[in-house]
């Protein structure tokens, strides 16, 4: 199943309606990153639940986080664990 703009609401807890559009540009984002990583179409409806919840957890980050900045001396450059449920559907080319 691909990842909505609802199920991504519900992923964050976001009931209003106010960041709508910024959400569908982070998940855009989001998807477009992911289906470059693993070389295959993140909008399909037969898409495993790792890479769906690869993607909620991507575009969530991009939105909580806005711009690169070092906070409490933790730098992180995606969500952790992220990349490990991608692990299993990365398309490797040499």
């Amino acid at each position: 199943m691909a990842v909505t703009l609802e199920s991504l609401k519900n992923h964050l807890g976001v009931t209003l309606d106010d960041d709508d559009e910024m959400l569908t540009e982070k998940l855009a984002a989001a998807k477009q990153w992911v289906t470059g990583y693993i070389a295959s179409d993140v909008d399909a409806d037969s898409t495993p639940a790792p890479v769906d919840e690869a993607v909620r957890q991507l575009a969530a980050w991009l939105y909580e986080q806005r711009e690169a900045a070092l906070t409490n001396l933790t730098a992180q450059s995606a969500p952790l664990g992220f990349l490990d449920l991608l692990a299993p559907y990365r398309a490797w080319a040499f």
